[in-house]
């Protein structure tokens, strides 16, 4: 099984992986199938119109999570990556006042969002909560070509057929085609045990198998320089996050406080929990402004490696950049192993597949960093994934704010105390990790769909009365 770092961790936009980086990605794949001459339905016409239906919990949240802006900015072309997000705005109001899109290597379409865009509030499509239909149409209205996506999380996007070819067991990895090819984490430690070789070892092994080793550094460094600048730019923002909840960015007085108090004889010893929560925030508060964030392994749960990560480096004595490439290499294993055998989809198995799984991975991450073994590594993911186990996906309006920017400070605790306490012990511990991603992919398949990003239960329908 083999899933790169560059799987895991995706530059993109907020405020949702699976509802706006997905969705976006899906309507530019369907285009480059209506560039590449996909065979179009029989009898059909001049290529003239687009049309979109979201389904499941793309209708439910879509409008918090900005996926019909997502759409929009698809059809013209654009993809998360490279999107400049202080131009979305303009873009779409043009888009929606014209009613047509001009993708390059296209030509111009009627789209009008307010008529083509439609959220549908029945029954979710059968192989995903994340759902979506895109079809193009000839000048007489009849259908030119159609393709079912589905936004499975993490930004990752699976047509209907893929999907099912997936479910019967497709194998994501070529044999032979990187030499260590662990599906499970008990693979990865005995290869690792055979081997002799670390996770992160392991991980930079795969992943220089096709590619030179400078340039998957080269990525590495900007995947790295991503989350710093990230969580650079949410200490210096003030003021309310868009939506409607009016909830204020906390962030940069939280952080002038903690600068102030550096040094001071009244600072609490419990203060460096604080530092992990600003970063977190910092960079969920970016997030939810529609900001360019790195999914780890999601938008919703973005927070929360880039958090451990600079406090490893702000923070821990040792650190060093080797230490940091240790880090990311080890988180991105255990996330692809999450993803792999579970899900990190809140809209799948609820909040403890995002910010559970990014507990685990910055864990995981902290732990190789800091010098500890596969076992420990292995044992520090546990810990932090265990902890999280049935959390519900329930944003308030849809919207990635209350309690998801909270929540992914407390996950970058969590993750700290789980590798502290990894590196205590010597690897050993009664619950593999293994059996906890099935464990957290068995009460996922359990919980109800109104705690699984629909905001139709938990906090999202406690609100305030005042």
């Amino acid at each position: 099984m083999f899933l790169s770092v560059f799987d895991i961790f995706k530059i993109g936009i907020g405020p949702s992986s699976s509802h706006t980086m997905g969705p976006m990605t899906a309507a530019a794949r369907f285009l480059a199938d209506l560039r590449g001459g996909r065979e179009k339905e029989p009898g059909a016409g001049i290529l003239a119109a687009l049309g979109c239906t979201l389904h499941g919990s793309l209708a439910f949240t879509g409008k918090g999570h900005a996926t019909d802006r997502a759409v929009v900015l698809g059809l013209v072309g654009f993809v998360p990556a490279t999107l400049d997000p202080d131009r979305a705005e303009a873009i779409e109001a043009e888009i929606r006042q014209s009613g047509r899109v001009n993708p390059p290597g296209l030509p111009t379409m009627a789209f009008d969002p307010a008529r083509d865009l439609v959220f549908d509030y029945g029954p979710a499509l059968p192989g995903h909560a994340n759902g979506m239909v895109l079809r193009a149409y000839d000048g007489a209205g009849h259908l030119y070509m159609q393709e079912t996506y589905y936004s499975i999380g993490g930004g990752f996007v699976a047509t209907a057929r893929e999907l099912a070819g997936a479910g019967q067991g497709a194998a994501p990895d070529a044999p032979g085609g990187h030499p260590y090819p662990f599906a499970s984490a008990a693979q990865m430690l005995a290869m690792g045990a055979a081997s002799g070789q670390s996770i992160a070892a392991m991980k930079w092994a795969n992943e220089t198998a096709h590619t030179p080793r400078a340039v998957v550094k080269e990525k590495l460094d900007a995947i790295g320089r991503a989350m710093d600048d990230c969580i650079d730019r949410g200490l210096r923002v003030e003021g309310e996050l868009p939506g409607g909840l009016r909830v204020k960015r906390r962030a940069k007085a939280i952080h002038d406080q903690l600068v102030a108090e550096r040094g001071s004889n009244l600072s609490q010893p419990h203060t460096i929990t604080d530092w992990l929560s600003v970063y977190a925030m910092a960079v969920n508060e970016e997030n939810a402004a529609g900001g360019r964030v790195v999914t780890s392994p999601t938008n919703g749960a973005a927070g929360v490696v880039p958090a451990v990560l600079r406090y490893y480096r702000d923070h821990c004595i040792g650190a060093t950049e080797a230490g940091r490439e240790t880090f990311l290499m080890t988180a991105a294993a255990i996330g692809g192993l999450i993803k792999h055998r579970a899900s990190i989809s809140g809209a799948e198995v609820g909040c403890q597949g995002e910010v559970g799984s990014a507990a685990a991975m910055a864990a995981a991450g902290l732990c190789a960093a800091l010098g500890g073994t596969n076992e420990q590594v292995e044992n520090a993911a546990e810990i932090a994934l265990e902890h999280h186990l049935g959390m519900t996906c329930d944003p308030v309006g849809g919207l990635v704010q209350v309690p998801c920017i909270e929540r992914n400070g407390l996950g970058a605790i969590k993750a700290v105390s789980a590798a502290s306490l990894a590196l205590r012990g010597d690897g050993t511990h009664f619950m593999p990790l293994d059996n906890c991603i099935e464990a957290m992919r068995q009460t996922g398949r359990d919980m109800s769909m109104k705690y699984k990003e629909t905001s139709l239960g938990g906090l999202a329908v406690n609100l305030p009365e005042c």
